[in-house]
């Protein structure tokens, strides 16, 4: 099962990688950065959603 956060961190890291690519093919060192920061985020979440739903699967 998949929950809310597992998805919306799935979405956050993708488009974190495309503004990442965005900001490398424009020169853009500020896209590329806000990229990188929105990928990362997103790996956070769906982390977060990851452990949630373990905990969930436990009880």
């Amino acid at each position: 099962m998949v929950n809310k956060d597992q998805v919306k961190g799935v979405a956050k890291q993708a488009t974190g990688s495309v503004k990442e690519a965005v900001g490398k093919a424009t020169g853009s060192k500020k896209t590329e950065a806000k990229g990188k920061a929105e990928k990362a985020a997103g790996k956070v979440q769906k982390g977060f959603g990851d452990a949630k739903e373990k905990v969930k699967k436990a009880l």
